[in-house]
């Protein structure tokens, strides 16, 4: 009997460490984006990529001449959150570019689901070295992207890559996250316009590799 009780309290503490650890898991993917849309608020970049010298912050103007005798491969990964039923892929999934050169690229979103739904598009870009050789002149991920009931859009993404990068870096890979906002867009039965409000979402995420 006494083993027994021994053993229930330390399932019982087991069962506690384990709730505590799956609340702390869900806390930092419901504060991910906020973050996120606090600090490019706050340095006003809007996410984009920027140097990072000195403490500074600065966003970089395109380069005027592009290196046609160097070529690097950009790869667009895309996942959406577990609490975000849309459809969201990359176009183009591979692009050969010549850095100093700005292209465009198109990502397809659809939402699966029979509400209005607010979404946030989280980047991030590896090998992390070459974050402030990647510059971003528009993107879906500037601002929160609103799908009406089964709605589908193409949104683009304009980007160069500085010449300046460093030579042993060939690859880059940009992946995208969305994320479903805190409270749902409401429909304003009046006027017909959708209206956006809170951010939402939990830390588990499915990634689309095709």
């Amino acid at each position: 009997m006494r083993q027994s009780g021994i053993a229930q309290r330390s399932h019982r503490r087991l069962v506690v460490r384990l709730v505590v650890v799956v609340v702390a898991m869900f806390g930092f993917g419901f504060a991910l984006v906020p973050l996120y849309s606090t600090f490019c608020k706050a340095l006003g970049l809007n996410g984009r990529f920027v140097d990072i010298q000195d403490g500074s912050y600065a966003a970089r103007s395109a380069p005027v001449t592009a290196d046609k005798n160097r070529t690097v491969t950009v790869q667009f990964l895309a996942s959406v959150n577990d609490g975000l039923d849309w459809e969201f892929r990359p176009l183009v999934h591979e692009l050969r570019v010549h850095p100093g050169q700005t292209y465009e690229v198109k990502y397809y979103a659809r939402n699966a689901t029979d509400r209005a739904v607010v979404g946030q598009a989280v980047p991030s870009l590896a090998p992390g070295l070459a974050v402030k050789y990647f510059t971003k002149m528009e993107c879906f991920c500037f601002t929160q992207q609103t799908l009406a009931a089964r709605e589908e859009k193409e949104m683009p993404l304009t980007f160069h890559v500085d010449p300046r990068l460093p030579r042993e870096i060939t690859t880059l890979t940009l992946a995208y996250t969305f994320f479903e906002s805190k409270a749902r867009a409401a429909t304003n039965q009046d006027e017909g316009r959708l209206a956006s409000v809170r951010p939402d979402q939990n830390n588990n995420t499915r990634i689309r590799l095709d």
